[in-house]
C-alpha cells in the first residue's frame, strides 16, 4: 500500500509531456520512476528489518502486549504450533516464557528481508545453560505490520562434526 500511494502521488504530480519531446522525456521518466521506486522499496526493507527486530525483542524480552500493539496489524495469522493463533495467543506464550524463563537472551546474528517478508536468524541463551538458534519469517501487510509468522528453533549441540558455528 505504501509504494502504491508513492506511486500514484509521482504520477499525479508529474507535468504533461509534449508530443514533440515524448520519446526522450517518456524513456527519462519511466527511469526516474523505476529508480525512485527501488529506493522506497530498500526503504521498506530497511524499516520492516528494524520492525521485525524491535518486535521480537520486545516480546522476548517481557513486554509482548507492547510489542503486537505497536507492530501487529488488524489480522495475525501465527504457524508455530506451541503458540495460539492471533495477538492473544502470542501474548499469553511470551509472557508464560519471560516468567518461566526471566533470565533468557537473544542475539540477532542477521536479518534478511525481500518483499514484504523479513528472516531473522537469532542465537538465544537460555538460563539452564542450554542454546538455540532459530529462524523466524514475518509477513508484513500493506499499511506495514507484522501479520504472520513461521519459525525454526534447533538446540545447539555440545559437540559438531565441524568447527563452525550455527549462527
Amino acid at each position: 500500500m505504501r509504494l502504491k500511494v508513492f506511486v500514484l502521488n509521482f504520477v499525479f504530480y508529474s507535468k504533461p509531456i509534449s508530443k514533440e519531446g515524448a520519446g526522450r522525456k517518456h524513456i527519462w521518466w519511466n527511469t526516474v520512476l523505476r529508480y525512485q521506486t527501488k529506493i522506497l522499496r530498500m526503504s521498506l526493507n530497511t524499516e520492516n528489518k528494524k520492525n521485525a527486530i524491535a518486535f521480537y525483542k520486545m516480546a522476548y524480552l517481557g513486554e509482548p502486549r507492547k510489542a503486537v500493539e505497536r507492530f501487529v496489524g488488524a489480522e495475525y495469522i501465527q504457524h508455530n504450533p506451541d503458540v495460539q493463533n492471533g495477538p492473544e495467543g502470542f501474548i499469553a506464550y511470551f509472557e508464560r516464557m519471560q516468567k518461566e524463563y526471566p533470565d533468557k537472551s537473544i542475539e540477532f546474528v542477521r536479518s534478511v528481508a525481500e518483499g514484504n517478508m523479513v528472516a531473522l536468524h537469532t542465537h538465544q541463551q537460555w538460563p539452564d545453560g542450554e542454546e538455540y538458534v532459530t529462524m523466524d519469517f514475518f509477513r508484513f501487510d500493506e499499511e506495514g505490520k507484522i501479520c504472520e509468522h513461521w519459525d525454526s528453533i534447533q538446540k545447539i549441540p555440545k559437540e559438531s562434526a565441524n568447527p563452525n558455528t550455527m549462527y
